[in-house]
C-alpha cells in the first residue's frame, strides 16, 4: 500500500480510537454509574473533564510536535490515551474514573492536530484531498458504531472491555506510525508561549466546558454562563496578547488566507449544526420513538455507509467541480437533509429514515474532505503546526457548540409547549435551527476564489477562468483564425 493510503489509514486509527471512545461511554453511563456507586448524573463529569482536558492541551500540540517531533509525539500521544484508557477500566471511584478521562484528553488533544499534521507533512498537496478522505473515513465511523458496540458490550460482557478494546489499537497504531512515518521535525522551533498557553487554556476550557455543561444540564444556566464569560475574557486577553508575541499558541493572523479563513468560519457554522446529529438523533430514536440504545445505534449506522461510499469519489468530484462550488452547493445539500430528520416520527419507516441517513452521510463527510483539506491550500510548510493547531480548536469548540444549541432548543420547544417530559415532537424544531446554522456556512464558502485550492485539487486553472465567460474562448478562436489566414497567405 502506498503511503498516500497507508499514513492516512495510521492516523485514522488514533482518530477512530478516540472518537468511537467518546460516544461509546455514553451508551455506558449508567451501567458504569451503576457497578461504582454513583448516579448517571455525577458520572457525566467524567465527559466534561475529557472535554476541558482537551481544550487545555490541544493549544500546545503544534509546539510541541515542532519541539520533539511529529512522529514521536503522535505515537506517545497514543500511549498515552491508553494508559487513561486501562484507568478508566480499572477505576472504582468517580475520582479515579475522572482522573483517568483527563489523562485520555490530554493524549487526544495531541492525536487529532498531531496526526494531522504528520499527515500534511507527509503527503504531497496534489494527494491531499484522497489522502484526507481516507482519514476522515474511519474517523467518521468511530461516533457511528460507537453505540451499538457500547451497549453490546455493556449489555453482553462487561463496560470495562469498551475501554480495554483501545490498548490491540494503540499498540498496532503504535508500530505503524514508527515504522512507517518518517521522523520530521521543525530545525528551528519557536520559543514557547507559556502566558499564551495560560490565558488560550483558560478561554478555551471555559467556553468549551461551559457549552458542553449546557447541553448536559449538569449545571444551573447562571454558572453555565459565568463559566463562559470567563472564557471569552481570558480568550480576549490572549487575543491581546496574540497581538504583541512573535509566536503564539493560537496564530490568528493565519486567518489573513483566504481558504483557511474559509475553512475557520464556514468549517465552525456548519461542524455546529452537524455536531449537533449525534446528540440530537440518538435521543430522538431512544427518548421519542422507544428504541433500546442497541437499535438507536443501528439506525444511525447509515451515516457510516454513506461516508464509505464518499471515500472513492470526493477527489474526483473535487477535482471536476472544484473547492468553492463543491463546498457551497454541498453545505445546503448536507442542510437540507439534516432538517429533514426533523420530519421523522413514529409511523416514519425506519427504511426510509436509514436511506435519508445513508444518503445525508454522503454529503456530510464529503464536505468535511474538502474543509480539512482546502484549510492548508495556502498554507506554507514552517506555519503547519499553527494551523493544525487552530483548526482542531476550532473543530472543538464548533462540536461543544452544535451539542449545547441543539439541547438548547429542545428545552426552549419543551417549555413552549409547556411539557415537562420529552417527546419526539419537542426535536423537530432544534433540527431545523442547526440545519439553518449549517446552511449558513455556504456563504463563507462562496466567498473563496475560483481557483481555490487547485493546486490540491489537481483542478486546472484555466478550466476554472474559462467558466467565468466566452472570452477566452473567443479570444483563442481568434488567433487561431488569424493564424489559419496567415498560414494560407503564405501558402
Amino acid at each position: 500500500m502506498n503511503k498516500e493510503r497507508l499514513i492516512p489509514l495510521i492516523v485514522a486509527s488514533a482518530l477512530f480510537m478516540e472518537n468511537m471512545d467518546s460516544t461509546v461511554i455514553a451508551t455506558s453511563l449508567p451501567a458504569i454509574a451503576a457497578d461504582i456507586g454513583t448516579s448517571p448524573l455525577t458520572l457525566k463529569l467524567a465527559i466534561t473533564s475529557y472535554l476541558l482536558s482537551l481544550a487545555v492541551f490541544i493549544p500546545a500540540s503544534g509546539w510541541t510536535a515542532d519541539r520533539f517531533g511529529a512522529r514521536a509525539v503522535f505515537s506517545i500521544a497514543i500511549g498515552v490515551f491508553m494508559i487513561g484508557s486501562i484507568g478508566c477500566a480499572l477505576s472504582q471511584s468517580v475520582t479515579h474514573f475522572v482522573i483517568a478521562r483527563i489523562i485520555q484528553g490530554l493524549g487526544g488533544a495531541m492525536m487529532t492536530p498531531v496526526g494531522r499534521l504528520v499527515l500534511l507533512r507527509s503527503i504531497d498537496k496534489s494527494a491531499l484531498v484522497s489522502a484526507m478522505a481516507w482519514m476522515t473515513v474511519p474517523a467518521l465511523i468511530g461516533p457511528v458504531i460507537g453505540p451499538p458496540l457500547g451497549g453490546f458490550i455493556t449489555t453482553y460482557f462487561s463496560w470495562h472491555w469498551i475501554f480495554l478494546i483501545n490498548i490491540p489499537i494503540g499498540c498496532l497504531g503504535i508500530y505503524l506510525a514508527l515504522r512507517f512515518i518518517d521522523p520530521i521535525r521543525s530545525e528551528d522551533p519557536e520559543r514557547f508561549d507559556l502566558l499564551g498557553l495560560v490565558l488560550a487554556g483558560v478561554g478555551l476550557a471555559g467556553i468549551a466546558f461551559g457549552l458542553s455543561v449546557a447541553g448536559l444540564n449538569l449545571l444551573p444556566w447562571p454558572i453555565v454562563a459565568a463559566l463562559v464569560g470567563i472564557g471569552t475574557v481570558s480568550m480576549t486577553l490572549y487575543v491581546i496578547h496574540a497581538r504583541r508575541t512573535a509566536s503564539p499558541v493560537l496564530d490568528f493572523s493565519l486567518m489573513r488566507l483566504v481558504t483557511l479563513r474559509a475553512a475557520i468560519i464556514g468549517g465552525f457554522l456548519f461542524r455546529l449544526g452537524i455536531g449537533a446529529l449525534p446528540f440530537l438523533l440518538p435521543l430522538l430514536m431512544q427518548v421519542g420513538f422507544g428504541l433500546s440504545p442497541f437499535q438507536s445505534g443501528m439506525v444511525t449506522f447509515g451515516s457510516a455507509v454513506g461516508a464509505m461510499g464518499m471515500k472513492t469519489l470526493a477527489a474526483r468530484i473535487i477535482r471536476a467541480f472544484g473547492f468553492r462550488n463543491v463546498m457551497t452547493v454541498n453545505a445546503v445539500v448536507s442542510s437540507v437533509f439534516l432538517a429533514a430528520c426533523a420530519l421523522f416520527t413514529v409511523t416514519t419507516p425506519l427504511m426510509l429514515i436509514l436511506i435519508i441517513l445513508v444518503v445525508g452521510g454522503f454529503f456530510r463527510s464529503l464536505e468535511f474532505t474538502a474543509i480539512n483539506t482546502v484549510a492548508y491550500a495556502e498554507v506554507e510548510t514552517a506555519q503547519m503546526s499553527r494551523a493544525t493547531t487552530l483548526v482542531s480548536v476550532n473543530q472543538q469548540l464548533s462540536i461543544s457548540a452544535g451539542v449545547a444549541i441543539g439541547a438548547f432548543s429542545v428545552e426552549s420547544t419543551m417549555l413552549m409547549r409547556g411539557m415537562t417530559e420529552l417527546s419526539a415532537a419537542d426535536f423537530a424544531p432544534a433540527f431545523l435551527v442547526v440545519s439553518v446554522i449549517s446552511a449558513a456556512s455556504a456563504w463563507f464558502f462562496w466567498q473563496m476564489p475560483d481557483d481555490a485550492g487547485h493546486e490540491i485539487s489537481g483542478r486546472k486553472v484555466i478550466d476554472i477562468a474559462s467558466r467565468r465567460g466566452e472570452a477566452k474562448a473567443a479570444v483563442k478562436a481568434a488567433s487561431e483564425g488569424t493564424a489559419d489566414a496567415r498560414d494560407q497567405k503564405l501558402g
